[in-house]
């Protein structure tokens, strides 16, 4: 049992979380209205900026799964109480946090097409794209110590 959910939480790992992470990333460049006065739109396209959007937000409701199946991995594992565990749990919970009260709002202000002056558009793309940064550091942290674990007895 153990084996069968550690192999349905890391595919649902890769399968909602990155998509989240990749298209999170490349939002802010298609959402950033050109600098004014700039001789063309350069990546500026809020068609492609909508849905990377949209498959942030579809693959966040996905990724729900992630954290169900690694605290039933964890507690067959019997493993819940662990220094790495507990903290990949904290940094899961804030990267969800970021993605649910930063990125996702932040996104959709940024599709407001027309809504404020150019140079503050533009510097929101800019916190935007700082902030998912931060939100996929979070989420490749959270890799590393499943991977490495501190403290564990396999040897890997």
């Amino acid at each position: 049992m153990t084996k069968l959910l550690l192999s349905l939480h890391v595919l649902a790992s890769i399968l909602a979380v990155g998509p989240v992470t990749v298209a999170a990333s490349m939002f802010p460049r298609y959402a950033r209205p050109p600098a004014p006065g700039g001789t063309g739109a350069g990546d500026h396209d809020l068609r492609t900026a909508a849905f990377l959007h949209k498959i942030c937000r579809a693959y966040a409701m996905v990724g729900i799964a992630v954290p169900v199946l690694g605290f039933a991995t964890g507690a067959q594992m019997g493993v819940l109480g662990d220094a790495w565990l507990l903290v990949s749990i904290v940094l899961t919970t804030v990267a969800a946090a970021l993605l649910m009260a930063m990125v996702l709002p932040g996104q959709r202000e940024l599709l407001g097409e027309g809504e404020g002056p150019v140079a503050e558009r533009r510097a929101a793309a800019g916190r935007l794209a700082m902030t998912t940064g931060i939100f996929n550091l979070l989420w490749a942290t959270v890799v590393v110590l499943m991977i490495v674990r501190p403290g564990s007895t396999t040897g890997a």
